[in-house]
């Protein structure tokens, strides 16, 4: 896991806290099966590799789509944060969809690094937001799915 920045430039501590949040996603669900992993604890479509497949569509819908708008052809996969982007294929596996994140994460790097934070961006449902905001947004919902992860894991392990 990345080292944790307590001090620092303001970016470099967004960004650190972004990237562990994503690696404690991911380390929930190292070291389950893949049977485990599918597995549906709630009425949702939530299960752990639901969690990775979801947090690489909101990368890729936050920066992708938002901050750099790229046209739906040139994302890197599925790019809405609704109901479809916790959908696991037959195909899915952790690796997978563990690498899937991490190329998100690194496309959302590419992306955003050579932005300022007050780079702003329109959304319709909270008009312009900066890319401040958006790393922000994206540290809370990653730390979020982190912790239903983290139950999760705590749930199948106990059973």
């Amino acid at each position: 896991m990345n080292e944790v920045l307590s001090v620092g430039p303001e970016r470099a501590m967004l960004i650190n806290m972004l990237d562990l949040n994503r690696e404690s996603l991911i380390e929930c669900v190292e070291g389950l099966t893949e049977e485990e992993a599918r597995r549906r604890l709630v009425p949702s479509l939530t299960t752990p590799l639901a969690l990775l497949k979801h947090v690489a569509c909101a990368e890729r819908s936050w920066f992708q789509r938002r901050v750099a708008a790229l046209p739906d052809d040139q994302w890197d996969g599925y790019a809405h944060g609704d109901d479809a982007s916790f959908e696991v294929a037959e195909d899915d596996t952790i690796g997978s969809l563990v690498a899937d994140l991490r190329r998100a994460a690194e496309r959302s790097r590419e992306i955003a690094d050579p932005l300022d934070l007050d780079f702003t961006t329109e959304h319709p449902a909270y008009g312009d937001v900066s890319l401040r905001w958006i790393y922000l947004h994206m540290i809370r919902e990653v730390a979020r799915h982190a912790g239903h992860a983290d139950i999760l894991r705590e749930q199948i392990e106990a059973s």
